[in-house]
């Protein structure tokens, strides 16, 4: 039997994405558990905004601010600390927080867990994950070796590891983050719904499909 993969894609930097993680956290659990075991999981990097050394605008940095108060609105108990607008210079650049999932998974299986960290870091603790320095810093802090951290990080392989998972999920046809897809070799992907605050819906589709 051709087996069934479950493909999440994200983007580390998507503060939908943050919203997500405990929902996420309940889902991936579940579906370690029967009927759902049988099932790969495969976790994608999205690229919600490509390398940009510009400062970002008052006008985006607002429109990104209210993002956040309105996730706070509709997913309850999502945290944001506002002080990241005014510590740091805020750049529209999520590749290489991206860029730093794949070379934590290469590295040592840590994909998870610095996309974690690069949330925490961002979205609780007002630190810059656009800048190389801080996901140099994050890995160094999950007990990567930080010098071989950084020449992955800019490394040829990395790129071409980043836009296959781009590649891989425009195929997929995700047009968002976070999104979720379950998949079998030789039939078009199936979009699965996602709610914020339950995981109910998306394994009740996946059960659905088994």
């Amino acid at each position: 039997m051709t087996r069934l993969t479950v493909f999440h894609v994200h983007d580390p930097m998507c503060s939908w994405c943050w919203a997500y993680r405990p929902v996420l956290k309940d889902l991936l659990v579940s579906l370690q558990e029967p009927p759902f075991e049988s099932l790969e999981v495969k976790h994608l990097v999205g690229g919600l905004a490509p390398d940009s050394d510009v400062p970002m605008s008052a006008d985006l940095a607002e429109h990104l601010q209210g993002i956040w108060r309105r996730i706070q609105s509709v997913v309850p108990g999502t945290e944001f600390n506002f002080d990241f607008w005014t510590r740091t210079v805020p750049r529209r650049s999520t590749w290489p927080a991206c860029r730093a999932v794949l070379v934590a998974e290469s590295m040592a299986g840590l994909g998870q867990q610095i996309t974690h960290a690069i949330q925490t870091a961002y979205y609780l603790q007002a630190r810059n994950p656009s800048d190389a320095e801080v996901l140099i810093d994050l890995a160094g802090e999950l007990g990567l070796d930080e010098s071989r951290f950084a020449q992955e990080l800019a490394s040829a392989s990395t790129e071409a590891a980043l836009q296959e998972d781009f590649a891989t999920g425009q195929a997929l046809g995700a047009r968002g983050f976070p999104s979720l897809f379950l998949f079998e070799q030789g039939r078009a992907a199936i979009p699965l719904p996602l709610d914020y605050n339950s995981a109910a819906s998306t394994l009740n589709a996946i059960r659905a499909h088994l």
